[in-house]
């Protein structure tokens, strides 16, 4: 697996804060003429609240080259860190430690790693990436900024689908949100003049307490003749649970060099 792919599958598995304000409750049918700013206040207060979450994730990663099967361990205190550790049958593939300010993560194939902020990892990776979108990812949030006033909405095959009211420049984006939740269904961002997409699609969403939480997640990647799938299944999840985040680059390992 290129080091480049197996940060993005750690990012996407690895990887809003809640706003008070009023929420719809949801339906099994989309309504129509449903205001826009009501359907993103509530796509808002879908956010999960929890302290800290771990869980076991099974992941399957495809490009052109392999199918890969590994487990992953997640932990996330929520807008403050996450860590993930990829393994195959109990040995360490590659660890990762993400905060709002700082990424952090090694592979023990190639003993290499990265210690950095997010503006070098968004130039490297061709896309902005930083915490909040990780984060969202995970938990089938948003990862635009809604807003009522720069955003439409309308009802598409029973589903609410949120668009610019003008197309950004560069990009096309689509959120699709769920009715009786108003969690993410699926979303996609393309690049046409780059040849480049990132589409996710969520499964059935599981609730535990108040809030709902993504079971299953499935990622399709196109970057000019580059194809990657990756699904995610999340095998358990225990939220509020004392948690550590131990994280220590190995000894020897070559950093990598974003940018050269």
């Amino acid at each position: 697996m290129r080091l480049k792919n197996l940060y993005i599958l750690s990012m996407l598995v690895l990887l809003t804060a809640c706003k008070s304000g009023r929420s719809v409750v949801g339906s099994t049918t989309a309504i129509p003429g449903l205001a826009t700013k009501d359907i993103i206040e509530s796509h808002k207060m879908a956010s999960p609240k929890f302290k800290t979450l771990a869980g076991r994730v099974k992941v399957e990663y495809e490009d052109e080259s392999k199918t890969q099967s590994i487990t992953v361990s997640l932990r996330m205190e929520k807008d403050k860190q996450i860590w993930i550790k990829a393994s195959i049958l109990g040995i360490t593939l590659a660890k990762a430690y993400i905060t709002p300010t700082r990424v952090s993560f090694y592979e023990t194939i190639s003993n290499t790693y990265f210690d950095g902020d997010f503006s070098l990892l968004s130039e490297w990776l061709g896309t902005e990436v930083d915490f909040d979108k990780t984060q969202a990812i995970l938990l089938g949030q948003s990862i635009f900024q809604l807003d009522r006033t720069t955003y439409t909405s309308t009802v598409y095959n029973n589903f609410y689908r949120i668009q610019p009211k003008k197309p950004l420049q560069h990009f096309i984006h689509a959120l699709i949100l769920n009715p009786d939740n108003f969690k993410v269904a699926s979303a996609s961002v393309s690049q046409p003049e780059e040849d480049r997409l990132f589409a996710i699609q969520y499964g059935p969403y599981q609730a535990l307490g108040e809030d709902f939480y993504p079971s299953e997640i499935n990622i399709n990647t196109t970057d000019g003749d580059s194809r990657t799938r990756i699904e995610v299944v999340y095998k358990d999840i225990d939220l509020n649970a004392q948690v550590s985040f131990p994280f220590t680059i190995p000894v020897g390992y070559e950093q990598i060099k974003l940018g050269e």
